[in-house]
């Protein structure tokens, strides 16, 4: 992880995550991967819609942008007469998550600390 440079880095932490990876961060795919890592078996194309509440358009684009990048597998096949679409997440796609939230993590940690430095400032201590 870089850190932003500047004069108010070093007393303001910092604020540029390059961990925050674009293709999970987004509201969807996020949800899709939560979903499949709750899920290590897998999930019906049609379940994984109905947990995340998306279309099946929006689920098709969005599961097409993760197997691009490796994060998950998606196999079709036919059961009772039916075709029948199943996702589920790859080794990498839940390392890559477990990456993210440990970022994710650190936004929290870095913006719990700037604003209780905040606090500190703006109401000092008396000194009994």
């Amino acid at each position: 992880m870089k850190r932003t440079k500047n004069k108010h880095a070093s007393r303001l932490g910092r604020f540029a995550y390059e961990g925050l990876d674009r293709v999970i961060h987004e509201r969807a795919r996020l949800g899709i991967l939560s979903a499949l890592l709750a899920h290590p078996q897998g999930l019906l194309f049609g379940d994984l819609k109905q947990l995340c509440g998306l279309t099946d358009g929006n689920l098709s684009r969005h599961l097409q942008v993760l197997l691009d990048a490796g994060l998950v597998d998606i196999s079709k096949c036919i059961a009772e007469g039916r075709p029948q679409t199943s996702c589920k997440i790859k080794a990498q796609g839940r390392r890559r998550y477990l990456g993210y939230l440990s970022v994710l993590k650190q936004v929290i940690h870095d913006a719990d600390t700037s604003q209780k430095h905040a606090s500190a400032t703006r109401h000092p201590r008396k000194i009994a």
